[in-house]
């Protein structure tokens, strides 16, 4: 660009006749001008010379924008804001020249058939070099923003070149002359323009098909254009190029030549394009997921060590120096390690720092080479167990038995033991008592209702919120690894979709594998061969049989009426003193009121609901003292009478014995899971086709117990002297009162074979005599269980005599010596010899009775 410094007339008389020509106004008088030398082109392009018009100019730095094409401008000062208020409300045109860069022309127009050096021809407005080749545009949108910056959508209309520049005008724009830039094609170029314009089209739909970065809208969009000016200018614009090779695009001046340098861009575009691709490939193929990891790992700490941020992490110092104070062995020790070093790696805030974090402070938590030192001292062990439970010396022995192997094998491998029998007899605070004794940690977890296996094993890490399973959450609170473990409620664990936990258990109580315990939290090797695991069960029914034959069972029988009696006075009472906040000297209760309180007000195996009546009448009486109807100072004695005071009328009725000797009723023992009981029998006869009918909500084993009994009889008539003709005239009824309850088993065979002998023969059977036993078909009468219950019941129902097969003989070992002193017992191993004994005036057979003192 060229300052004239002189005004030249003629120039401006034929500027000013173009303006009004074209309605546009000349400079006004004063304005400075510039005018621009043309170089001489290779094109075809050509200019109207008499379509020179005027509009304002607005410089554009690193944006090129091409005709048809939308472009967005950022203005931010004050004054250009203004300028374009002006604008706005005119016919909303814009000149918008390109800046040239200053950088050097690229080595790729080297390949072009002309110097793009020669095609530009420039000019200076406030400093800025300028393109004489610019865009004619229309401001489409004008939108201010919070930051008082005002953006404009522009939408380019027309490829127009600058003759001459007025820096001053109106509208406070620098204003330009230009003359609107037309293609004209050769015929002997039209070929060449054609393919070109195909090998365009081809190579950047290829582009598109390549890069995600392009709709497939525009594919469509370009294939739609017949003007191959406007398809040039299109592709040019979606193109990422640099600004010099845009500028380039938009100010060479002819159709050819910009086909030409389009076509080297776009080859060089699909270049790229396929090698990116093929690296990309071969990348994916080489590097795995782990071998990517480390490499933005080592990236990290690179970049961590170059930003001052490689301080050590505290939880990691905190673990490294928990690690050092502790016995560990060789694997949790590089299992730990390793999850440190990942640690290292991942940034705090990441959910799979936590995930570490938890692992390995589970890892730290376990107890793995942490023993307590057992109670070596046989004597004061056995003074703990006798301190905190009454009687239950086959327990207590068993206990004492493993301290003692404990000291000759110096092993720390524990029994497993399993306790059977009712509720409330002292199974959980059995437990409890032993771990006392031995001088152990004690852990309880209840399996009522488990039915997930992973309750035992643990959750895998990958899930959210997994932990191990409440095995090693157990020794974890113990802090020992040889506490003892309480698995309560065994018979009550379930299954369904989610697994089996008892087959999981399979593996904790089996000795010969809880060595190598796995829980799938942890993934480490657990030694539970120290535990000493105690499960509690109230039946075996449900226990699967793998896992109750890896188990020791021990069966906890209910409490006799004299044990109650002896716990009461030794445990119960004291305690519910305490807990009442009474004073043995305010209150006493005399054996004879327990012993009431425990037939009258309880009927149970164990001792719970006798506990909460004893706390029932201390909670009265503590309540009359406070009241004032008591002398705090004096001792209240509760006497028999005084229950019904306390605890209302009686809810059982003791079972008496018939004291008279009578026809057809027999009595018999029963065992229930609360104790013994006593179980009449009655039968009785009318006309009828000689059925029986059984009565008395019995069970299919007792009805059986009741036909064999009878077809004894009917099968033996002859040597009872009954009449032939009474097993075909009359029917028979055998019913058992107390028809509510439900009762069953195979040991009243016996009564119901001397109540049917004594109602046929008309023989009363000795009185206040209790019986029991299975009887068969040939008279045998074989063994029963429950023999304790049954004769402490007896004598407290006023039994004198009692009946039992000769095999249960050695059962009476575990009867009380009290009781034994108190009945007499003959032992019958055939329905005869049971008979003769049962049936008055027969006599009994003195070999046969043994009357203990």
């Amino acid at each position: 660009m060229e300052d004239t410094g002189k005004k030249n007339n003629n120039d401006t008389a034929r500027e000013r006749a173009a303006a009004e020509r074209s309605g546009r106004k000349s400079p006004p008088a004063g304005a400075s001008k510039k005018t621009i030398k043309s170089k001489k082109a290779r094109s075809k392009s050509t200019s109207k010379a008499i379509e020179i018009r005027e509009t304002p100019i607005f410089p554009a730095h690193d944006v090129i924008l091409f005709p048809h094409t939308l472009a967005p401008l950022v203005i931010k000062t004050k004054d250009e804001q203004g300028k374009f208020d002006k604008v706005m409300d005119g016919d909303k045109l814009i000149a918008l020249f390109p800046e040239i860069p200053q950088a050097e022309v690229s080595s790729i127009f080297e390949k072009l058939p002309f110097n793009p050096g020669e095609i530009f021809e420039s000019f200076e407005l406030d400093g800025n070099k300028l393109s004489s080749v610019g865009v004619l545009c229309r401001v489409v949108k004008k939108l201010r923003f919070p930051d008082d910056s005002l953006r404009i959508l522009l939408r380019g209309l027309k490829r127009i070149k600058a003759t001459s520049v007025a820096t001053s005008t109106e509208n406070g724009f620098a204003s330009v002359f230009y003359e609107v830039v037309e293609d004209e094609v050769d015929d002997s170029s039209n070929v060449e323009i054609t393919a070109l314009t195909q090998n365009v089209i081809t190579q950047f739909q290829e582009i598109i098909n390549l890069s995600p970065m392009f709709p497939d809208e525009l594919k469509v969009a370009i294939l739609n254009i017949d003007d191959s000016v406007r398809l040039v200018d299109m592709i040019a614009d979606s193109l990422n190029l640099g600004v010099d090779e845009k500028l380039h695009l938009l100010a060479i001046p002819g159709l050819l030549g910009r086909l030409q340098l389009l076509a080297i861009f776009l080859h060089r575009q699909v270049e790229m394009l396929k090698v990116g691709a093929k690296i990309q490939a071969q990348v994916n193929n080489s590097l795995g997921q782990s071998q990517k990891e480390i490499f933005l790992r080592e990236q990290m700490r690179a970049i961590k060590h170059e930003l001052g941020e490689d301080n050590k992490n505290p939880d990691i110092v905190a673990f490294e120096k928990r690690m050092s104070e502790m016995n560990l062995s060789e694997q949790v020790v590089e299992v730990v390690e390793k999850e440190l070093e990942r640690m290292e790696l991942i940034p705090r805030a990441a959910p799979d720092y936590n995930v570490s974090h938890n692992y390995v402070d589970w890892l730290l938590s376990v107890p793995w080479n942490t023993w307590s030192e057992d109670r070596l001292d046989i004597r004061g062990a056995e003074k703990v167990l006798n301190e905190d439970h009454y009687d239950l010396s086959k327990v207590k022995e068993r206990i004492l038995e493993f301290l003692a192997v404990i000291q000759l094998k110096k092993d720390r491998k524990s029994p497993i033991l399993c306790f059977v029998g009712p509720p409330g007899v002292g199974k959980t605070s059995l437990g409890k008592s032993i771990a006392r004794a031995m001088n152990r940690s004690f852990v309880r977890m209840s399996l009522g209702g488990i039915r997930d296996e992973a309750e035992i094993r643990g959750h895998r890490r990958t899930y959210i919120g997994a932990l191990p399973g409440r095995i090693i959450q157990g020794v974890k609170k113990a802090k020992t690894a040889n506490p003892v473990f309480m698995l309560d409620e065994l018979d009550k664990i379930g299954n369904d979709f989610r697994g089996d936990p008892a087959s999981a258990l399979l593996e904790v109580l089996d000795p010969q594998q809880n060595n190598a315990f796995n829980d799938h939290y942890l993934e480490i090797d657990y030694d539970l061969s120290s535990v000493m695991f105690i499960a509690t069960a109230n039946i075996t029914d449900t226990i699967p049989p793998a896992l109750l034959d890896r188990m020791e069972i021990m069966h906890l029988p209910g409490y006799t009426t004299m044990e109650k009696k002896q716990i009461a006075r030794r445990f119960l009472l004291p305690r519910q003193l305490r807990e009442n906040g009474l004073k043995a000297r305010q209150l006493s209760m005399p054996m004879p009121t327990i012993e009431s309180l425990i037939s009258d007000y309880t009927r149970e195996a164990g001792v719970r609901k006798l506990e909460r009546s004893l706390g029932s009448v201390f909670r009265k009486v503590a309540r009359k003292i406070v009241e004032g109807e008591i002398d705090p100072k004096a001792k209240t004695v509760v006497a028999s009478g005084d229950l019904s005071e306390y605890l209302g009328p009686k809810l059982y009725i003791q079972d008496e014995a018939e004291s008279a000797p009578e026809v057809g009723i027999a009595t018999g023992m029963a065992w229930t899971s609360v104790g013994g009981a006593i179980l009449p029998v009655e039968v009785t006869s009318m006309p009828g086709k000689g059925e029986l009918k059984l009565t008395g909500s019995l069970g299919d084993v007792m009805k059986e117990s009741a036909q064999a009994a009878f077809s004894f009889v009917r099968s033996n008539g002859e040597k009872f002297k009954i009449p032939e003709k009474t097993f075909s005239t009359k029917d028979f009824h055998i019913h058992v009162p107390d028809g509510a309850t439900p009762k069953d088993g195979p040991s009243a065979g016996i009564t119901m074979l001397a109540s049917l002998v004594s109602h046929l023969t008309s023989k009363p059977l000795r009185p206040l005599t209790a019986m029991t036993g299975e009887i068969t078909l040939r008279g045998k009468i074989t063994p029963v269980g429950g023999i304790k219950e049954k004769v402490i019941a007896a004598l407290a129902a006023g039994i004198k005599d009692v009946l039992l097969p000769e095999k249960n003989r050695k059962d009476l070992e575990d009867v009380p010596d009290e009781v034994k002193r108190k009945l007499r017992f003959t032992f019958a191993s055939d329905a005869g010899t049971a008979l003769k004994f049962l049936l008055l005036n027969t006599g009994a057979p003195k070999k046969s009775r043994k009357r203990y003192r």
